[in-house]
């Protein structure tokens, strides 16, 4: 159905800057969430990040507020993670995640590092 690619992962330093990219295929509905979420070694997967497809209403975590900004283009079927003063403890598996009608598709995610 619907099928999601992470990119842009890396290794950054203490208060640099990725962009990170979600594509995906398939058809997305109105009533669509789109989120980007971290799991660290050890730590439960977090919510960091979501947009809503149509209204792009935005909601973050606190941990990455002022720091992150969550964004789509439609036209270009991706969600972007931009993230800014970057932090080691966002080092992180990162997913992004698509809700369609209460159904969740998952990317592979991609592995963001930021040396101290």
């Amino acid at each position: 159905q619907v099928q999601l690619v992470e990119s842009g992962g890396g290794l950054v330093q203490t208060g640099g800057s990725l962009r990170l990219s979600c594509t995906y295929s398939g058809t997305i509905s109105g009533s669509s969430t789109m989120g980007w979420y971290r799991q660290a070694p050890g730590k439960q997967r977090e919510l960091i990040a979501t947009i809503r497809s149509m209204s792009a209403t935005t909601n973050y975590a606190d941990s990455v507020k002022g720091r992150f900004t969550i964004s789509r283009d439609n036209a270009k079927h991706t969600v972007y993670l931009q993230m800014n003063s970057l932090k080691p403890e966002d080092t992180a598996n990162y997913y992004c995640k698509i809700n369609q009608w209460g159904v969740n598709y998952w990317g592979q995610g991609t592995q963001v590092t930021v040396s101290s």
